[in-house]
């Protein structure tokens, strides 16, 4: 398995690919923007995409959905408590942010928590982790946790926006951190981290653990 980033939009969105070197099936998480660049390396790699998997249903994590679905056909997936936050982006994007961003293709799948996705013979676990939006939700695949908004390395998502909840973040860095301490954290901005160093040195692991 490989994994490649991009850094997408004005917000700077990580992007990733996940893919299989030797079946060519692959995943996409978080395609914010510049489907162009995406989908240059999905053809430059001879990639066929499974999945679009948006940790969350906001503008900066889904803008160009649309594009790489119509392009590829795979089945977009999100959690069913950021349905609405999903549909309303583009209105978020404008009135907030001053960017225009059309309307995405509805979900093909909604999940719940710990939901299994089926990929290179084996399973993603879907982690339901609510705090930065109500359906956010983290991957966990093969010692790599895709965390969206939810932890940043030495930090956590803003929790002010529409359906944010510190006490549910709170909650679900706690449930993260069950996973095993050497688990690679890929967020939805910034640099990789691992769990352990996070349970470390996060000062918003200070207060729970």
């Amino acid at each position: 398995m490989k994994i490649k980033k991009f850094e997408v939009g004005p917000l700077l969105v990580n992007c990733y690919v996940v893919y299989d070197e030797t079946s060519k099936e692959c995943f996409i998480i978080d395609p914010g923007d510049e489907p162009d660049l995406i989908l240059d390396f999905v053809k430059e790699e001879e990639l066929n995409v499974s999945y679009i998997i948006c940790t969350h249903g906001h503008f900066d994590h889904i803008g160009a959905v649309g594009e790489i679905k119509e392009a590829t056909g795979a089945e977009i997936i999100l959690h069913e408590k950021d349905l609405e936050i999903y549909k309303n982006s583009p209105i978020v994007a404008s009135q907030f942010f001053g960017i225009d961003m059309e309307i995405q293709p509805d979900p093909d799948r909604l999940i719940k928590d710990e939901d299994l996705i089926k990929i290179f013979k084996r399973e993603i676990q879907a982690i339901h982790t609510p705090g930065h939006s109500p359906g956010s939700i983290s991957i966990h695949f093969d010692g790599y946790l895709f965390t969206g908004d939810t932890l940043f390395a030495g930090s956590v998502g803003r929790t002010d926006l529409f359906g944010g909840n510190m006490q549910e973040l709170m909650k679900s860095l706690k449930k993260i951190a069950q996973l095993p301490s050497e688990t690679i954290i890929l967020p939805g901005h910034g640099p990789k981290s691992k769990l352990e160093t996070e349970k470390k040195t996060n000062p918003f692991y200070h207060d729970i653990l």
